[in-house]
């Protein structure tokens, strides 16, 4: 199994996130963070490299990431798209807009386009029920979402 390394950049991100806390442990979110985005994947070997800077085992690393959804051990597209299903949303039509979405790109929602452009899944809650229905690519939050909207912020993409 190869292993990984952090790239130069990543160990000067990494020399600085970890500066900011009083126990090394701390930094874990920020570091599981940081080689998401940069890999789209957190992969075993990673999660390896992150204990040893953490100073914890590979065991704590996968525990910490699988309790959140926004860690992934399949690689997933360039732009991550999660629409909210809580009740506020399903109020307002996510399930449509999920199908709708998952149409227009293809895939099955869990599912990434062959050019690994997107990913689509479902996510527990967004937090912004006043803008229902709503989803998220990447960091960035979308409501009062419609197909004509979905269809232009897909497009703003390309």
């Amino acid at each position: 199994m190869a292993g990984f390394t952090f790239s130069e950049k990543q160990e000067k991100e990494i020399d600085r996130i970890v500066a900011k806390y009083p126990f090394k442990k701390s930094a874990m979110l920020p570091l599981l963070t940081l080689v998401q985005r940069d890999e789209r994947v957190v992969s075993p070997e990673a999660m390896v490299a992150i204990s040893e800077r953490l100073d914890c085992s590979p065991a704590y690393v996968q525990s910490v990431m699988s309790f959140y959804t926004m860690y992934h051990t399949e690689k997933v597209g360039k732009y991550m798209i999660l629409f909210c299903i809580n009740i506020s949303c399903q109020l307002n039509g996510c399930d449509k807009l999920l199908e709708y979405t998952a149409q227009k790109l293809d895939i099955k929602v869990g599912g990434t386009t062959a050019d690994d452009k997107f990913t689509l899944h479902r996510e527990e809650c967004l937090a912004d029920c006043t803008n229902a229905p709503m989803m998220r690519i990447n960091d960035t939050f979308y409501g009062e979402l419609t197909e004509q909207r979905i269809d232009q912020i897909l497009d703003s993409l390309s």
